[in-house]
Parts: C-alpha cells; structure tokens; sequence
C-alpha cells in the first residue's frame, strides 16, 4: 500500500512539473519568438491578441504599453470555458487548469518581448515558434491538465467523439480565427501566422501521447497480473491459456488496450508480480468499440 501512495505522489509531481514547465516554454516561445514579428496565434490567444488590438487601436482606451493585455484577457476569456471543462472532465482538471490558465498568464506578462525580433525571418520564426509552443502546450496536457482555450473544448471532444484529437480542433478554431484576420491585416501576417498554428498543433499531438493508442500482449507464468491490471489501472484484460512449444509448461497470454500514457503503469503492475514476463506493444492501433479514451 506504501509503495503505491509513494507512486501516485511521484506520479503527481512529475504531472506538475510537466504542466509549470510546458506552460513556461509556450510563453517564452511566444512572446520570443511570434510576437516581436507581429504575427498572431490561434483560437483564443489570438482572440485575446485581437481583442486587445480592439481596446487599444480601435475604441482608443488609453491603457499603458507595459500592461500585457493579452495575458489579461487570455484569463478573463477562459472563465466560461473552466466551467465547461468542470461538467465534462471533472473538478481535478478544472482546478489545475484554472491554475495552469492564471500561470501563463503571468508568464506572458512577465516574460518580456524583445525590441527587435530575435530570429528576423519570418518562415523560420514560425517553424521555430511553432515547434516550441507546440512542445510547451503538449507537455501541459501530458501533465494531465490544460492551458485552457481550445484545449479545453479539444479535450472535451476527445473525450466524447474518439475520432477527435486537441491538435485537430486547434486546427479548425485557427482557420476560423484566421478567417477574420484576413479582412484585417496584410495577408502574408495572415499566411505566416497560420502556418506556425498549423506547426505548432502538429507538435501537440506529437508530445501528447494519451492520443496515441497501445495495445499490448503479456506472456507470463504467473497468475493475478489480469486482477492487478483491473483493479489498479480499470482497464479491460483479455486472457487465455497457452503453452510454450519448447517447454511444453502452460502459459498466460494477456491482452490490454491502453494509452501510451499508460505504459509506465502497467510495466510497473506486470514487473511487480512477474518480473519474467514477456510484453509486447504496439503503437497506434485504430480502436473502434467500447474503449475508455482517458486524458
């Protein structure tokens, strides 16, 4: 029972430390990397970036150069959206997620956004920024919780349609977002920020591995691994007798589908009563049935 409560505090704190440091990189890959060259993010921080715009250049409030209106108003829109991702994920990931959301929005306020651009092409910027920002918000969602916005709606259509990913739904908000900035700025801002969304949702999906399906097969000698599996991770087992064609000695052959994220865990199970066991697993299965997509 110790050794599984320590377990689930190392699991905690490295969840955190995913979440603070993939929130610390997004930010300074944005405020580094995109903002010096004028180009504007997707879904609701460029919202926020536009809505700012709105307050400053178009209703002409007077409000100070050093104030980040963007980290302001990322958090005030994000709001409505926490509510949302309490009634569908859950009280945990709306709590970490309204801390991750007010973290960030600190760090864009505090991370300050050089003069004169750091890398002055615009291609590289959004390949580098996209590759960056991407890494910093799939570390967030691998740290179980969410830098809000689209991730929060991606997050809670994942969790209802199986066909859907976070990188996806971030795709269509930025072509929406997109859309509008075409009527009101040059088109190859337009062109060059989309293509750094574009970058940068492919990076999500790359480093959030709780997309990525796994199946696996475990060959053991020994009984309990499919009550231990059951009962720890709640994921189905499918078992079956065989027999080694050189000893001759009955085997148990296991099958389990899981997410990548989850196979730190069920070596962990297996090795604890098995240590000889066998396991293989294959990523990226297509799964189409009663499976249980856990973010």
């Amino acid at each position: 029972m110790n050794y599984l409560q320590d377990a689930k505090k190392r699991e905690i704190i490295i969840q955190n430390m995913y979440s603070i440091i993939g929130n610390l990189i997004y930010c300074f890959g944005f405020n580094m990397l995109i903002v010096p060259m004028g180009l504007y993010s997707g879904g609701f921080m460029g919202v926020s970036q536009l809505f700012g715009l709105l307050l400053t250049k178009g209703l002409h409030i007077p409000i100070s150069p050093q104030v980040n209106l963007t980290g302001i108003l990322y958090f005030a829109i994000n709001i409505p959206l926490l509510y949302m991702g309490y009634r569908i994920l859950g009280k945990e990931f709306a709590v970490k997620t309204m801390i991750m959301v007010g973290m960030m929005s600190a760090f864009l306020v505090i991370i300050p956004v050089p003069e004169t651009p750091i890398v002055e092409d615009y291609l590289t910027a959004c390949i580098i920024g996209g590759i960056v920002c991407g890494v910093g918000s799939g570390l967030v969602l691998r740290g179980r919780s969410s830098a809000g916005g689209q991730d929060i709606i991606g997050l809670c259509c994942s969790k209802r349609y199986k066909n859907f990913s976070v990188g996806k739904v971030t795709i269509i908000m930025n072509i929406f977002v997109y859309g509008i900035c075409m009527f009101l700025f040059n088109i190859e801002i337009v062109i060059y920020s989309l293509i750094f969304a574009t970058v940068s949702s492919l990076a999500v999906d790359r480093v959030h591995i709780q997309n990525i399906n796994t199946s696996v097969m475990i060959f053991t000698k020994k009984v309990g691994i499919s009550k231990a599996i059951m009962e720890q991770m709640g994921r189905g087992v499918t078992n079956w007798d065989g027999e080694g064609a050189y000893t001759n000695k009955t085997s148990y052959i296991l099958f389990v589908m899981i997410s990548k994220y989850e196979v730190a865990q069920i070596k962990k199970i297996v090795h604890s009563i098995d240590p000889n066991a066998f396991m293989i697993f294959t990523e990226g299965c297509s799964v189409d049935g009663n499976f249980e997509k856990r973010l």
